[in-house]
């Protein structure tokens, strides 16, 4: 196992590098860079788009060595802008740069919030943190009981009705049913319950601990339900088709002949075997939720957390913000998926990737 950590951890360097060069590749050929932005900004522009889709970020000049948009002011100020973000240099040289200052955990400065990228990170991970902790923790809570019982009582009345509702979990997105619950518990139409922004309230600090607790499961209640919601499902069928494959094997029958209660048998032998993948596949699950679901749930609810963050970066072309956290997610997931490995081992010891590997 040591062996096959030390390939998984360097096998991590490559793959960073490869994420990381095809982003910028891409960046390069996105339309609307921050020079660009301000130049139109600087000229008056209020609509953005035609200045926007005439170039690139990374090269948005026109036929004449000149960016559009840009037209009518002094060659200096274009310069100076492209020195201050960094245009001034081919962009191998700008990627290469980048690649050796993540190297030493240097992130750089955001464009427009004058603040480095690693205190915007740690300022909106605990956000994204939270979110993603209790909604994976709710789902399994929720999802492996009922999917054993669904598998239990496969084909009965709490069967049929069950798969209704996991049915409509799965096909409506998370994000319709963060707008229902705005509109039902969040002041919306119905009912005002429930705050509307952030993840706690204003007078925070000044409220005793006890007080704090309630607050902060307060504001959190109806974003934590929506990424529930629109992730219990496919969990809960997979518990449930896990179950239902080892239940039929012969081990389950001999032991079944042999007298073993049924309890026993459902939870002393099928419970290991049929958890491998659902338990195993935490980390991933957790990672799936910041880098998709969180967004738009943070979106809706004004959560400033990562996703948020990433977000408004992409929207403004804030660069540094962007590959930072990109970074961030892509090592964090590689990490996780790891973690998801060695669980495996852990939930059934027979599996040792060293040998499947040699």
């Amino acid at each position: 196992m040591p062996a096959y950590i030390a390939r998984r951890l360097f096998l991590m360097i490559p793959t960073l590098f490869g994420i990381l060069l095809l982003n910028f590749v891409i960046v390069q050929f996105a339309p609307g860079g921050p020079v660009q932005q301000i130049t139109a900004q600087v000229r008056g522009t209020t609509d953005l788009s035609t200045s926007q889709f005439a170039g690139s970020a990374g090269d948005t000049r026109g036929g004449d060595g000149e960016y559009r948009g840009a037209r009518g002011l002094p060659p200096e100020f274009i310069a100076e802008l492209e020195a201050q973000f960094g245009f001034d240099r081919p962009a191998h040289e700008r990627f290469f740069k980048m690649v050796w200052d993540y190297l030493h955990l240097d992130f750089g400065e955001s464009f427009y919030r004058d603040r480095s990228v690693t205190e915007l990170i740690a300022d909106k991970l605990p956000v994204s943190i939270s979110l993603g902790l209790w909604t994976t923790l709710i789902t399994y809570l929720v999802s492996i009981p009922l999917g054993i019982r669904k598998a239990v009582r496969d084909g009965s009345r709490f069967d049929v009705w069950t798969s209704g509702v996991v049915i409509v979990g799965y096909a409506v997105p998370g994000f319709l049913f963060a707008i229902l619950l705005i509109v039902l518990f969040a002041g919306g139409t119905y009912l005002d319950w429930f705050p509307l922004r952030g993840i706690v309230s204003e007078d925070w600090a000044e409220l005793s601990w006890p007080a704090r607790i309630a607050d902060y499961f307060w504001h959190i209640t109806l974003p934590v339900i929506s990424l529930v919601i629109g992730g219990f499902a496919s969990l809960t069928m997979l518990t449930k088709n896990s179950f239902l494959e080892e239940v039929h094997k012969q081990y389950v029958v001999t032991a079944r002949a042999k007298g073993v209660a049924e309890r026993r048998v459902l939870y002393g032998h099928v419970f290991r075997n049929a958890m491998l993948v659902v338990i195993a596949g935490m980390p991933a699950a957790f990672i799936s939720i910041l880098f998709t679901g969180a967004m738009l749930i943070e979106v809706i609810f004004s959560l400033d957390g990562l996703g948020l963050l990433g977000f408004q970066s992409v929207v403004n072309r804030d660069y540094p913000v962007v590959f930072g956290t990109l970074f961030i997610f892509t090592l964090l997931g590689l990490v996780l998926n790891l973690i998801g490995d060695l669980v495996y081992v852990l939930v059934d010891p027979r599996i040792d990737f060293e040998t499947r590997e040699g």
